[in-house]
């Protein structure tokens, strides 16, 4: 991690914990907003204008945050208007790297960076904190607008629109409450919750955490048992991307390096189509690479020691969209 603009060697995956070993997520530094002239973002956040080509995405397809917003900028006809770049999967002594690794789009467009945290202190020189991706990217600017992934899946939705023609719809006004309350949930004991029993510190957090898990898995297979498409109905909204990104990962990846092993997605009739539909549709299943997905958590060696990834799951519906024996120069992590 950065400390006072400088490199920390020191790097782990645990952040911080509380007093009884609970993992505790680093908050987002950087909270500006596009809006579509610059005026003021919807919680009164200072804001720039949306602009065609002004704007560049970082990300990698290990991290689920990330793959929120290469989501939104797929369904949202993004792709002519913001620009992006993906780094390699797998955590290099400092940190998430530009590279070659099959499928990461090679050197940083912008900065000619090796790393992301040059990006983050090219931003604030005095930057303390984790570099992590998602990072929304102002050309024009040469900083940073935003790196929190619920901050940028709101922004592709709405600040666009008047030059996509695609009219905001991931938070429609009339189950806007129902999203707000699914994201809470979805975040405290799926999305989070996975991370909280990975890197629990005790034994009382971990079972704590894992049992959250499932019982918020068990609460999405209630929800979806009417025969309904998606988590509120018939179309895509903001709390389906939520649930997907870490969904997608957990046979991959949280189910064994994550100790959540009380069940198996394939154990859960209703969600297991769910995944398999939204998994089916361009903007989920093309943004999803389940090499990277692997070849990322399983590096890690607090985890890991030995860093080998696991051959499976073999799931008919989800494939590896890149598939390599190529391991970077270094795997620290």
């Amino acid at each position: 991690m950065l400390k006072n603009g400088k490199w920390s060697a020191d790097w782990h995956p645990y952040q911080k914990s509380d007093e009884t070993g609970r993992f505790v997520r680093q908050v987002s530094g950087f909270r500006s907003w596009l809006t579509p002239e610059g005026e003021t973002g919807p919680e009164g956040q200072a804001s720039v204008k949306a602009e065609a080509g002004r704007y560049h995405l970082y990300v990698n397809y290990i991290c689920p945050w990330a793959n929120r917003t290469l989501i939104a900028r797929k369904l949202k006809k993004l792709e002519s208007l913001v620009s992006v770049s993906v780094l390699e999967p797998v955590m290099s002594d400092q940190g998430w790297r530009f590279g070659d690794f099959p499928g990461s789009s090679g050197a940083d467009p912008e900065l000619g960076a090796r790393y992301l945290h040059q990006i983050y202190t090219h931003a604030d020189p005095d930057m303390t904190g984790r570099a992590s991706v998602p990072v929304l990217w102002d050309k024009q600017e040469r900083t940073i607008v935003n790196n929190e992934s619920a901050d940028i899946l709101r922004i592709f939705d709405e600040a666009f629109a008047h030059m996509t023609g695609e009219a905001p719809s991931l938070r429609p006004a009339g189950k806007l409450a129902e999203i707000q309350s699914l994201n809470q949930t979805l975040y405290d004991g799926f999305n989070n919750g996975v991370y909280k029993a990975g890197f629990a510190r005790s034994q009382e957090a971990y079972e704590e955490a894992v049992r959250t898990v499932f019982r918020t898995l068990d609460a999405m297979e209630t929800r979806l048992a009417d025969g309904r498409a998606y988590l509120t109905g018939e179309r895509i909204v903001e709390s389906d991307i939520r649930f997907y990104v870490t969904l997608v990962r957990f046979e991959a990846a949280y189910a064994d390096l994550f100790k959540c092993n009380l069940k198996a997605i394939r154990d859960y009739d209703h969600v297991s189509r769910y995944l398999a539909r939204l998994y089916s549709h361009p903007a989920f299943g093309e943004t999803t690479y389940v090499d990277h997905i692997k070849a990322g958590y399983y590096s890690i060696k607090a985890l890991n020691p030995n860093g080998i990834i696991p051959a499976g799951p073999d799931l008919p519906f989800l494939r590896s969209r890149v598939s390599s024996s190529y391991v970077p120069e270094s795997s620290a992590a």
